[in-house]
């Protein structure tokens, strides 16, 4: 039986110490993942996204206190989480509910997380970037990995996101960055 995103999220170590918790991690990491998948962007954007939709949230996800994270607490949640544990458990689950059919085509891209720049006044700054492989035909993202922009080069994250994949018989699109002879 395949997981569930929750018990995926409940997997998710909590680096948070227990004074003051409000809300378990994996619903605050939920909220965010449905707020980025609605369009929102950034600390403000999953804010409003869940101020928005409070009252559903409070009674979809059977929230046991009549209330949801604040802005506060999901820009604390996104700037210390381990975006690398989280990309590991969605990929665990995403794999086990996409399925891609004969030639599928596949979108692959590197962004920016918005407000997580570090160092901002050096030279070269620090700032968690995310690839991912997009179904574009079922609207699901199909793997994701997390790159480090000091350490590695998107080209070496893709490479790397695709072998873990394992992916056979389907075509990937790629952006400029890729097209180089050595490639």
């Amino acid at each position: 039986m395949s997981a569930s995103l929750i018990e995926e999220l409940k997997k998710v170590r909590d680096f948070r110490t227990r004074k003051g918790q409000r809300h378990p991690l994996w619903l605050v990491l939920l909220l965010i993942i449905m707020g980025t998948m609605s369009g929102c962007q950034g600390y403000r954007g999953n804010g409003d996204f869940v101020k928005r939709h409070k009252q559903s949230l409070i009674e979809i996800l059977e929230i046991p206190i009549d209330r949801v994270p604040s802005y506060s607490t999901i820009r604390r949640i996104m700037m210390r989480v381990n975006f690398e544990e989280l990309t590991i458990r969605f990929n665990h689950w995403a794999s086990e509910y996409v399925e891609l059919s004969q030639s599928e085509w596949l979108a692959t891209d590197g962004k920016s997380i918005k407000s997580t720049v570090v160092d901002y006044s050096n030279k070269y700054q620090a700032f968690v970037t995310v690839v991912s492989i997009f179904s574009s035909k079922q609207g699901q993202i199909v793997g994701l990995q997390t790159m480090n922009n000091k350490q590695t080069s998107e080209i070496k994250t893709v490479q790397n996101l695709v072998s873990i994949l394992d992916l056979k018989n389907v075509v990937f699109s790629f952006d400029a960055l890729h097209c180089q002879k050595k490639l």
